[in-house]
């Protein structure tokens, strides 16, 4: 079905529910033609909140230029710029309460029309929903990938190999009493997906499946890309830790072995304990799940059977080697106390 032939009457009936936008600057082209995908989607019972990250009178006269008088989609915001995180986290607060559904967006993808209605029947059974996308380039619209090949993580493995891409996902409305307010953490590892995913596994689950339910552009503005060749990522990876320790030792005069550790803790161990810290202060404090997560990510947690756990999570195939590596490297970092900010 495409958006050309879809009609009020052809459209899917819904519970209410609600689509966070996340926009900072958006280029005309890409944002009209996102805003114009979610407009032709199947389900068409839901609001739309476009969350200008600064900028805010700017991003809302091009919205009504595009949706007209549409009155599903709304703009918020603030004049200062915070970041995607805390933007998607100030668009998760906004939620109406009446919005029995999540789905987030990002500004410059391509939603075919049927996403909502493929994905929402599955929260049904779980908590968070993520699928996947071609991967295609703009300008030029030359198809990278024709999956972003996503797969199902052990739920033991989601706080250090991520899955689930925001712009992919829907959630239930009762995850956001977990997930609110986010955890603060200085990483470049602090994503908004991977917290909710997080979240998720320790309610119903959070879910991937195999269905492609958009295009995933990719642009030279984009803030986090996507890529399928592991090895290049892996080296990536690498150099981030390297430049990272190298800016450090600089600075401060440390070797550069423990400011490699350092690095890798906050990119991997620490950002999985800042994560699990949080979860204990929240309404599931005591779950046996909870538990779980802390006694392979959080404080008290035991070096040697980490890297145990990795090692055959790495041999069953569960877990990228880098991911384990980088975790293990920095695993043994000690005394950081994460913060948890209260509402």
């Amino acid at each position: 079905m495409s958006s050309e032939n879809t009609t009020p009457s052809q459209r899917v009936p819904a519970p209410l529910g609600c689509i966070v936008l996340a926009a900072y600057r958006p280029q005309r082209e890409l944002f009209e033609r996102q805003l114009r995908s979610i407009q032709a989607q199947t389900v068409s019972d839901f609001s739309c909140l476009v969350v200008a990250d600064g900028g805010e009178e700017d991003v809302r006269e091009m919205l009504r230029s595009i949706v007209g008088d549409d009155e599903r989609f709304t703009v918020i915001g603030a004049a200062s710029r915070v970041g995607f995180y805390l933007n998607f986290e100030r668009g998760l607060s906004a939620v109406p309460d009446t919005a029995q559904w999540i789905a987030l967006s990002d500004q410059d993808d391509y939603w075919q029309p049927e996403k909502l209605e493929r994905m929402l029947p599955h929260l049904q059974y779980a908590s968070m929903v993520s699928a996947q996308a071609r991967v295609v380039t703009y300008p030029g619209g030359e198809v990278r990938a024709a999956t972003t090949g996503r797969v199902q993580p052990h739920a033991d493995d989601i706080p250090i190999f991520n899955q689930f891409t925001g712009g992919m996902s829907v959630l239930r409305r009762d995850l956001l009493q977990l997930a609110l307010p986010f955890p603060q953490f200085d990483s470049p590892a602090q994503v908004h997906d991977h917290w909710l995913a997080v979240c998720a596994s320790c309610q119903d689950g959070a879910v991937v499946i195999p269905d492609i339910v958009q295009d995933y552009v990719q642009h030279d503005q984009n803030v986090l890309g996507e890529t399928s060749d592991n090895e290049f990522a892996m080296l990536q990876s690498w150099r981030n830790v390297k430049t990272r320790a190298d800016a450090a030792q600089h600075a401060g005069g440390l070797r550069r072995s423990a400011v490699i550790a350092l690095s890798a803790y906050v990119v991997s161990a620490g950002w999985a304990q800042a994560m699990t810290v949080a979860l204990v202060s929240r309404p599931l404090a005591g779950d046996t799940r909870l538990e779980r997560l802390q006694v392979l990510y959080g404080r008290r947690r035991s070096f040697w059977r980490s890297v145990t756990r990795l090692v055959g999570a790495v041999l069953r195939r569960r877990i990228p080697i880098r991911n384990a590596a980088v975790f293990v490297a920095g695993t043994a970092v000690r005394g950081f106390t994460p913060t948890d900010r209260r509402p």
